[in-house]
């Protein structure tokens, strides 16, 4: 059974910084690829970053030379850094791999001053 816990959401302010964790209880979490998706209020769900079974790594144009994800496969861990955050950042922050398996609770990012 496939489960996923999201962490490391806060607030922050505009310009500041952030790490999101990703618990994945995937098997076999290495041969599959992972992402992070965001919803914020009122929107549709959205992909942010991808990373693939080789360590590839592709991103939203909105995103672009902010974020980083990253994997650690002997853990089954994801993660986003998440720098130079703005505003329009604010969502709720979910992983998943692909393909998508049933969402996890996802952790509340807020970017204000």
């Amino acid at each position: 059974q496939v489960q996923l816990v999201e962490f490391g959401g806060g607030l922050v302010q505009p310009g500041g910084s952030l790490r999101l964790s990703c618990r994945a209880s995937i098997s076999p979490f290495s041969l599959y690829a992972m992402g992070w998706y965001r919803q914020a209020t009122g929107k549709q769900r959205e992909w942010v970053a991808r990373i693939n079974s080789g360590g590839s790594t592709n991103y939203a144009d909105s995103v672009k030379g902010r974020f980083t994800i990253s994997r650690d496969n002997a853990r089954e861990m994801v993660y986003l850094q998440m720098n130079s955050l703005k505003p329009e950042d604010t969502a709720v922050y979910y992983c998943n791999r692909d393909p998508v398996a049933p969402w996890g609770q996802g952790t509340q990012v807020t970017v204000s001053s």
